[in-house]
This record gives structure tokens, sequence and C-alpha cells, in this order.
């Protein structure tokens, strides 16, 4: 019998998996907390759209409240649980989750920002997975019941990386890869906290820009000062990876060592990181409806996870006994922002 699969959070990353998954065939259902999206999917299935035609699909997929979660007790035991919330809402989906588990089951983190450790707390170390969502998946719950990505779908990269915490290649995570290579391309990674922490790079030297500015990714990253500022984000960042001893090379498609020498004032390595970020706004690789989901969090008025990402970066900074004084800056920035003190606006950076 195939796996029974739950995704506690069918939000933008959330919702677009699960639903793959479900067009797939698989035993998917969704757990949400928001009224109208689950209402709106119940009724219409999720809508999906994309930057092509073939992107374009309808899919019909079960959608439960939170408050009928409990309805699992009565049911087939969850194989594979997703959690897909908020970092700030690890441990209480996790816990909320976890007693539906059956004998093997296991939870996958598939968040921004490091919550492996979170989710091991409640469940342990070996019924926890971890799912590394990549840039490539740029995805908005614009609506109820409606996700549109944002950027191409090409499955030339891998946009989705699993692996487990011990670094070991093992059947249950192979199987994972298998399982979502049906969302997008996927890679069984023997590095997981490398791959993190890159993608933690990646979020930590964009999504903040975007919510202390109200600037889409394409404004953002073509703003000339901005752009600067996203870059010594991304190379203060590299360098607390390194202090820390995370083993990676890239930050998405930038080099990560040109990338923390740009930051540096190193003028031919920030030549180089500037023409590789420029020609990613063209029309296609990246949609100008694009946003950060920290942008997004911002547009609709929620928490942001701006304390779980760069001041995340800047606490680990301290640890390691150096200095990250962009994410200590732009966290302050982005919570004024979100208290409603100053509007987001491109003058907060300048």
């Amino acid at each position: 019998m195939g796996k029974r699969i739950a995704i506690v959070g069918a939000g933008a990353v959330g919702g677009y998996i699960g639903s793959f998954l479900a067009h797939g065939g698989h035993d998917v259902t969704l757990v949400d907390p928001w009224p109208e999206h689950v209402e709106a999917i119940r009724a219409n299935g999720m809508e999906l759209f994309g930057m092509s035609d073939a992107e374009r699909l309808t899919v019909k997929v079960p959608a439960i409240h939170l408050t009928e979660v409990q309805s699992f007790a009565k049911q087939k035991p969850i194989d594979i649980a997703f959690v897909s919330v908020k970092s700030y809402d690890t441990e209480w989906a996790t816990t909320m989750i976890a007693q539906y588990l059956s004998a093997d089951g296991y939870i996958v983190s598939a968040q921004n920002c490091i919550n492996e450790p979170k989710v091991a707390s409640i469940v342990g170390w070996g019924r926890t997975v971890g799912c590394v969502v990549g840039g490539g998946i740029a995805v908005e719950l614009f609506q109820p019941g409606h996700i549109r990505r944002s950027m191409a779908k090409t499955r030339v990269h891998p946009a989705l990386r699993v692996g487990e915490v011990h670094g070991r290649i093992t059947r249950r995570v192979e199987e994972l890869g298998e399982l979502l290579d049906s969302v997008d391309a996927t890679e069984v990674t023997s590095n997981l906290w490398g791959e993190r922490w890159s993608k933690l790079c990646v979020n930590g030297m964009r999504n903040g820009v975007s919510a202390a500015t109200g600037l889409g990714g394409n404004e953002r990253d073509r703003h000339d000062a901005l752009r600067r500022f996203c870059i010594k984000l991304g190379g203060e960042s590299v360098r607390v990876g390194q202090a820390l001893g995370y083993d990676f090379d890239h930050v998405a498609n930038l080099d990560a060592e040109r990338l923390a020498q740009a930051g540096e004032g190193n003028k031919a390595a920030l030549e180089e990181i500037e023409a590789v970020m420029l020609a990613g706004t063209n029309a296609t690789a990246r949609s100008e409806l694009q946003r950060p989901s920290m942008a997004q969090d911002m547009a609709k008025g929620r928490r942001t996870e701006i304390e779980q990402m760069n001041g995340f970066i800047a606490q680990q900074a301290l640890a390691c006994g150096i200095t990250a004084p962009s994410h200590a800056k732009l966290t302050e920035i982005v919570k004024r922002v979100e208290r409603g003190v100053v509007p987001a606006a491109p003058q907060n950076l300048l």
C-alpha cells in the first residue's frame, strides 16, 4: 500500500508540494489553519499557476481544518508528515501531528530556516528528516485555494533536496526523493546541514530586504544600493557558515567564496556577483510578480520569520566570535516595519 501523507501547513510551499503529490496519485491530506483557504480547496480544488500553460492545474485534494485533525485517530496512521508552517510555529505543529504517526512514520521539515532540532526535540532525531526547498521554487498563496509559482520550472537543477540529519543515505530518504520528484527535480543529499545553511544564506540576503523595502525580487536586485546590501548580507552569512564548519560552496547560483569576497569589498568579485544577480531578473527566470515569502507575510500583516532568519545568523555569528552587523541591522528594521513604526520603503535601507 502507498504511504499516507499529511501536509501540516498548506500555504504556498506546503500546498504546492501536497497538491503535486496528490496530482501524482498519492494519498495526501492537507491541514491548514486558514478556514477560507480550506473551504476553497474543498469547493474547487487547489488552483495552481506557473510561468507556463503546462503548470496550470486544478487538483482535487482532501483538506481539513486544524479543528478536524483529531479525526486522524479513527483513520489509517500517517506515514510521512510534512511540517510546512512558519518557523515560529514548528513546535506546536509537530506536537499536534506526531501522535498520529505510524510506527515507522516520520516528520519532514519543509520550511525556511533551520528547524530540524525543534522537530527532533519532540519526535526524536530518528523520526526527523529535512527537505530544503531551493530558490527555484518561488511560490505564493495569493488568495484562498490559489497558488502561483513565479520562477521557471526547468528541472535542470534540483529544486528540492532531502536528507537524513546524520548524513547517511537511507532507503527511506531515497524513497522520499523519488516521491518528491513528482513535484520538481529532487536530489537526495548526504549534506543536509550544508544545504540548509546555503539556503539560509539565500533567504538571509533576500527575504528581509524585500520585507523592509516592499520591493519584489526583480526590483530589489535591480536597485544598485539594495543589491549591494544583499551582497553584504550574503557575504556575512557565508563567513558565519564557514566558521560553524558547514560544507557548502554555492549560495543558489552564486559561488560562496566569491560572494563573501564581494561583500568584503573585492571589486572583481563584486562585479562578478552583481552580473549573476542581474541576469536572474530576466523574464524567463523570474516573474515580475515574484515576492519572497517574508515580503508576502509583511504585505498580509502577518508575523515574519526575521528573528529565525537574519536574527539567527547574527546570533550564530556572535557564538563564533565574529559579527554579522548587516543581519543585526536588518532584523531591527524589519521588526520596526512589522510593528507599524515605519512603512516598508527602500529608504529604510539606504
